[in-house]
């Protein structure tokens, strides 16, 4: 199994980014932290390179290079993203370009990467957004929460929470330049669009609204999405506080996994052949705002952080892609990202 590792907030407590562990028992333990990493809300990884691509969000506004080395980290470089509160961070299809989104100003900034080490060179392009929409307290401006590139890396997707908006950009590979911003999908009014996540074999994407709590199925065709089916990430007849949260599909597209934050719950859909998404289940998160979440689908694991509840819960994935409602936890202090330190053999 790969070592997983947790990123956190540190003016809410957390040590930077977290090192868990199973004991022989198969008991989820912490083990050392690696206190370099801070406020590491999201990450990417080049296998190019051997390379992790960290955000600090709360404190630097950069994003850190860094190496692993079975349980030790070197920071390689670390760069500013001229911006505020950098959230995401992608690479192209070929890992020579890197996008960061900016939540707190809403820009994106995109930075080319050496051939040769994978360090970002100069300084970035800034890719910049404006309007608002109808929700005052998180709609004020332009947010960036996500920058994905598409998958045959021609065109660079940026989803903005506080417009409503996804806007894309088109690749120039010669030049590895982007193009010029268009919108390519208008999400309704104050549903507050969080994360873009493409099908692996379908010319369709799948869009979580944060504020909404709604799964959009969207059609792709040459840098256009269009709206095609839309599900509720809640129960039926939910009518509390919740705001979604982080959004991913396993290997095959067929399972949809999302959190709901303020329901405290992991929803679990299935999406066969890109139809529209089938609820199987809800399960709690076993902690106060589940936010993100590792899928180890050959582990048969599922890793959530409960970013409130300060706490890393561990579920088994079933046959079915369902998950186990036994599980255990780990007090991990604000987590917030999650994954494997991957590093390229030796």
């Amino acid at each position: 199994m790969p070592p997983i590792y947790v990123g956190t907030y540190a003016e809410s407590g957390g040590s930077g980014l977290q090192r868990l562990g199973f004991h022989a028992t198969g008991e989820l333990a912490c083990e050392d932290a690696f206190p370099g990493a801070r406020n590491a809300s999201f990450g990417a990884y080049s296998t190019r390179h051997d390379l992790h691509y960290l955000v600090d969000e709360h404190q630097a506004g950069t994003v850190g290079v860094f190496r692993r080395s079975g349980d030790d980290w070197q920071e390689v470089a670390r760069v500013a993203t001229e911006g505020e509160d950098p959230c995401y961070v992608a690479l192209d299809t070929d890992e020579g370009m890197l996008a960061v989104a900016n939540y707190g100003n809403g820009t994106v900034a995109v930075f080319r990467l050496d051939p040769a080490t994978g360090i970002p060179l100069d300084t970035p392009d800034i890719l910049d957004n404006a309007g608002h929409g109808p929700v005052r307290d998180r709609q004020g401006g332009p947010h960036a929460h996500c920058v994905r590139f598409g998958p045959d890396g021609t065109w660079l997707f940026h989803v903005d929470l506080g417009t409503d908006e996804i806007l894309a950009y088109r690749r120039d590979p010669e030049a590895n330049r982007l193009g010029e911003r268009r919108v390519v999908y208008a999400a309704p009014a104050g549903s507050g669009p969080r994360h873009l996540i493409f099908h692996p074999t379908l010319p369709l994407a799948i869009l979580v609204s944060e504020l909404a709590s709604t799964l959009t199925v969207l059609r792709v065709e040459d840098g256009t999405l269009a709206a095609v089916h839309e599900v509720s990430t809640l129960p039926d007849g939910f009518t509390g506080d919740s705001i979604a949260g982080h959004l991913s599909l396993d290997r095959s597209g067929a399972r949809i996994y999302v959190t709901n934050r303020g329901h405290d719950s992991v929803a679990v859909f299935d999406w066969v052949d890109g139809g529209a998404p089938r609820l199987l289940q809800h399960v709690p998160s076993g902690g106060e705002s589940p936010r993100a979440f590792l899928l180890l689908e050959e582990e048969r694991l599922f890793v959530l952080a409960n970013e409130e509840g300060n706490s890393v819960t561990v579920f088994a994935v079933l046959d079915e892609g369902n998950l186990a409602a036994h599980h255990q936890t780990v007090a991990v202090p604000a987590p917030v990202f999650v994954f494997a330190g991957q590093s390229s053999p030796e």
